[in-house]
This record gives structure tokens, C-alpha cells and sequence, in this order.
């Protein structure tokens, strides 16, 4: 997906047990933003937070094929099998590939990631930009127009350590299909990082999320580990039920999120004992790669063009030219902030605009979510994707850099009181 590759290595070898074990010590004793904290080499990654929403749609067949049944109950149960095949690459793909969980480039502001799939399912178009740097945020709107199929959605993350690290995703996405009128409200899981005493770190799922369809399903699923006694890596159950009838068990689905899982239809179609339905194989199932546009053809503000250098140098072990690239980005950013306070303006989002809540759409989705708000004074407002910039994102014609200078001059606005 971008400039990785294994030469990143993995684990932590003899002559890196020293730094790693310095890492640790620190993280135990940082009470600031840990994605702040400067990893050993080796744990570092090549790929930026913004490239993470590219995730969601590695199987775009799957993504898409909601829209093509007729059945609301069998809907809801395709988007919640599409979510449940987004898990292995959203949050093991880097374990899987190198060994180890890879601390990600943290995105500067109004940085980019497009790109689009070109498979059975049509072209599956990708826009992912950084909204918020203070808080950090990434907003990003994946769709279909052959099947009028809608991904939108932000998040942020806080991490904390306590015995390991923990990270709150905050935000939510939002699932669309355009010829039933049907949105689907999508709740973030928290995460922790296990086998971080061994250097080899590796993500796991906590608690539950919920997915919360206008058309009246509710989908709960609950993530689980393995513990001291018992219990398999990444396992998950969920079930899908109509609102209000959280015992009418319509279907399950169990397993594990990295390998495989079954659904069963339940009780609520009169069945005394479940019935195996369907199967996914995550291990087995191929991804359809991402295309993205030539580094020389790409915005200066797109990530793979933007990191270049300091992909390269991290691939190397090269820490003062990851130090010196990374500053020169850092410092570019500093300056821009400074000139837009001084003249009183924030700089101008290429697809996405910031609104305060209520949020209609969500306030209507939420309401059998227990526990579930709009965090808005965290992600710097709710994020949601421009619509007047669907051909530009589609055609992946970005401004070039001068261009968008140009552009923030003739957009400018009074500064308001988040500012990112």
C-alpha cells in the first residue's frame, strides 16, 4: 500500500533488546500523548495514519454487496460480515507482514491518501485526508457509484499506558446504500498491545462495538482474547437482532477476526437449534490491491510522496536522516500554522467540512447504542465528506502545491475556536 517492506525486520533482536528495553521504561513513565515518543528503529513503520482508511475496503466485492440484497434483515447481516473482514487488515496486517505490530507516521496537517480498486465489484474510490492536528484526526469517504455504496467517517486516537498500551479510538463511521435509503452507524473498537515484554508487539480488541441500521437491526460485537486459562487469540462473537428485541437473535457470527469465522442463523427465525449459513476465511480470501497514482505524478501533501524520504531512511535504520526529513516536514508545518494566526485565517480541508453536533444522522442511529456520543471537543468537530468534491476525489485530481497555496489565499476564513 505504500513505501513498506520487510526489510523493517522483526522482533527485537540481541544487539535492540537494550534500546527496546529503554523504550519500555519510558512509555511506563510518559504521562503525555504516546504517539509522541520516539520508537527504536525497528519498530517504526513506513506508513502513515492516513493510509490506515485504505483498510476498510480491501475486498470491495465484499463491501459492495449489501446493495444487492433485497431482504433489510440480510442486509444488515452483509454489512456486518463486510465489517468483520475489515478487522485482519485494519489491525494485524503489520503483525502479520513483519512480525510485529509497526508505531505508524503520525500525519501532519491536510495530508493525503488517494487511490481507488479496479476489480469485479467496479472502481471503489478512496479519499483519506488529515483534518485536525491538534487533535489528530482522519477523516476519509471510500464509495461505489456502480452500487451506490457509501463509506464515510473520522477518528482519532488517545493512547495511555497502564501495564500495556491502551488506545480509544474515538469517532465513527457511516454506511450508506443508496437505493434502500439505509444508513448504517458504525461504533470504533478500543484496542491494547499485547507482547510488548517480548518486542514483538501485536494488536488486540477490546470490549464491543455496534453497528445500528435505519432500517431497525442492531448488530453487538463482542471482543475477547486469549487469557491465562482459556481462550483463542482475536476472537469475537456477534449477533444481530432487531431493535428493541436484543433476545430475537436473528443471526451469530463467531470466531476468530485474523482467521476465520462462521454465521449461523438463530432463534429469531424459529430455529430451536442455529444453523451454519455462510463461512469466511480471512487467511484464505484475496485482497484486491490498492492503485494509487506515481510518486512523480502525486501532490507534495500525498503520503507516500510526503514521506518518502523518511520511509526510505527507516527501511535503512538511518535515524539521523529519518530525524533531519522528519524535522523538515514538522518545521514547514510549524511555520504554516504561525502565518495563518497571525493573518487570522485555519487552513482550508480539501474534502471534508467540520460541523458541530447534533448530527441528525448519527442523534437517529445511536439511540440503542448504550453509552455512544458524538466526542466533538476531541476530533476538533464531527467530519464529514464534502459532496461537491466527489468528482475531484473520483478523477484524483488534487491541486498541485501552488496551487493550493493559491487556493487557501482566496478561501480564507475568520479562525474559529477549535482549531486544528
Amino acid at each position: 500500500m505504500s513505501g513498506s517492506s520487510k526489510d523493517e525486520g522483526a522482533g527485537v533482536s540481541p544487539q535492540n533488546k537494550g534500546s527496546w528495553a529503554t523504550f519500555l521504561k519510558s512509555i511506563a513513565s510518559f504521562n503525555g500523548d504516546l504517539s509522541s515518543l520516539t520508537a527504536p528503529p525497528f519498530i517504526l513503520g513506513t506508513t502513515s495514519l492516513t493510509e490506515f482508511s485504505a483498510y476498510w475496503t480491501e475486498h470491495p466485492s465484499i463491501f459492495v454487496a449489501p446493495a444487492s440484497e433485497p431482504d433489510p434483515a440480510k442486509r444488515a447481516l452483509l454489512v456486518l460480515k463486510w465489517f468483520l473482514t475489515t478487522l485482519k487488515s485494519s489491525y494485524s496486517s503489520r503483525s502479520d507482514k513483519f512480525g510485529s505490530e509497526k508505531k505508524p507516521l503520525n500525519p501532519f496537517l491536510g495530508e493525503l491518501f488517494l487511490g481507488r480498486w479496479e476489480d469485479e465489484a467496479g472502481t471503489t474510490q478512496l479519499v483519506s485526508e488529515q483534518v485536525s492536528h491538534h487533535p489528530p484526526v482522519t477523516a476519509y469517504c471510500i464509495w461505489n457509484d456502480k452500487h451506490g455504496v457509501q463509506l464515510q467517517g473520522y477518528n482519532a486516537q488517545k493512547a495511555s499506558f497502564s501495564r500495556t498500551i491502551h488506545i480509544k479510538q474515538i469517532g465513527h463511521a457511516l454506511f450508506t446504500i443508496a437505493a434502500y435509503n439505509e444508513s448504517y452507524l458504525i461504533t470504533l473498537p478500543s484496542l491494547h498491545i499485547e507482547g510488548l515484554i517480548y518486542g514483538k508487539p501485536f494488536v488486540e480488541l477490546n470490549n464491543c462495538t455496534y453497528i445500528s441500521s435505519s432500517s431497525g437491526y442492531v448488530a453487538k460485537i463482542d471482543y475477547s482474547g486469549k487469557g491465562w486459562v482459556s481462550g483463542k487469540k482475536n476472537s469475537f462473537t456477534a449477533v444481530l437482532y432487531p431493535e428493541g428485541k436484543e433476545k430475537d437473535i436473528l443471526y451469530t457470527v463467531e470466531g476468530q477476526w485474523t482467521d476465520s469465522f462462521t454465521i449461523k442463523a438463530g432463534s429469531g427465525h424459529g430455529l430451536k437449534k442455529a444453523e451454519a449459513i455462510d463461512s469466511y476465511n480471512a487467511r484464505t480470501t484475496p485482497t484486491s490491491p490498492l492503485i494509487v497514482a506515481p510518486l512523480d505524478q502525486q501532490d507534495p501533501y500525498e503520503s507516500n510522496r510526503a514521506w518518502e524520504k523518511v520511509a526510505a531512511a527507516i527501511v535503512k535504520s538511518d535515524m539521523d536522516t529519518v530525524h533531519v526529513e522528519k524535522s523538515k516536514i514538522e518545521n514547514e508545518q510549524r511555520e504554516m500554522r504561525r502565518k495563518e494566526q497571525a493573518e487570522g485565517r485555519e487552513w482550508q480541508r480539501r474534502f471534508f467540512k467540520r460541523s458541530s453536533p447534533p448530527d441528525p444522522v448519527f442523534e437517529k442511529l445511536v439511540r440503542p447504542i448504550p453509552g455512544e456520543r458524538i466526542e466533538a471537543e476531541k476530533t476538533g468537530g464531527v467530519w464529514r465528506f464534502d459532496e461537491s468534491k466527489r468528482e475531484e476525489g473520483a478523477m484524483q485530481k488534487v491541486p498541485t502545491q501552488g496551487a493550493a497555496a493559491e487556493q487557501q489565499q482566496q478561501q480564507q476564513q475568520p479562525m474559529v475556536a477549535s482549531r486544528p
